[in-house]
Formats: structure tokens, C-alpha cells, sequence
């Protein structure tokens, strides 16, 4: 066993270095932190479900210099992304009701066949 000094009203030993939490997340943040790790269940050797987890903590910027901007092109996560992906649906739905209407539509339609409803 380790004896222990303890003397009332004497402040406490200097130890290694104290940080707050606001140095711990500075640091984790500039720099980045991942955490990896594998979850498999088993049952009588046969494997049922396996997740992989990957978790990379850091910085908008630190996480851009990593290549990391996923965010950015996810419609669920950014309203450009989101206005970009309706452009691009847009403009391939109207090149294809021109086709259609020019009646060069790849073989999909063939205007000779379609039923005119609205003369008729």
C-alpha cells in the first residue's frame, strides 16, 4: 500500500498538467479524432449482422482539408445540394418530354401509336 501525505489545508500535490474541456475540444476539433470500431453478432457460428462504425470528429475546416464535404452535396443536409439535385431532375424530365414530343424518344413512346383522347 502507498502512503499518502495528507495534510489539512495544504493545497493538493502538483500532478501532471490540468486542461479544462475547452482545451480538450479546441485540440480534438483543430486536429480531428476518429473512432473506429466493429459490432458482429453470432449466433452458433453463423454471422447475423455486423456494423462497422466510423466516426471522425474534427472541424468544418479540418474535415475539408481531410477531403471530407459530404454535407455539402447531401440533399438532406444542404439546401444547395437539395436545389441542385431539383434542377438536374428538372432538366432531365424536360430533355425527355422533348424527346417524347419531337418523337425521337429512344424507343420509350411512339407518338403513331398514342391515343389522342382529347379530339376523340
Amino acid at each position: 500500500m502507498t502512503d499518502v501525505d495528507y495534510r489539512p489545508g495544504a493545497p493538493p500535490a502538483n500532478g501532471p498538467g490540468t486542461t479544462n474541456l475547452a482545451d480538450i475540444l479546441e485540440r480534438v476539433l483543430d486536429k480531428g479524432i476518429v473512432i473506429a470500431g466493429d459490432i458482429k453478432i453470432d449466433l452458433l457460428d453463423i454471422e447475423l449482422l455486423t456494423i462497422r462504425l466510423r466516426l471522425f470528429v474534427s472541424s468544418v475546416e479540418t474535415a475539408r482539408k481531410a477531403g471530407i464535404d459530404w454535407w455539402e452535396t447531401d440533399p438532406a443536409l444542404s439546401s444547395k445540394a437539395a436545389d441542385s439535385e431539383l434542377r438536374a431532375e428538372n432538366r432531365r424530365l424536360r430533355e425527355r418530354v422533348d424527346a417524347l414530343e419531337s418523337g425521337d424518344g429512344n424507343g420509350s413512346a411512339d407518338p403513331s401509336r398514342t391515343k389522342d383522347t382529347a379530339g376523340t
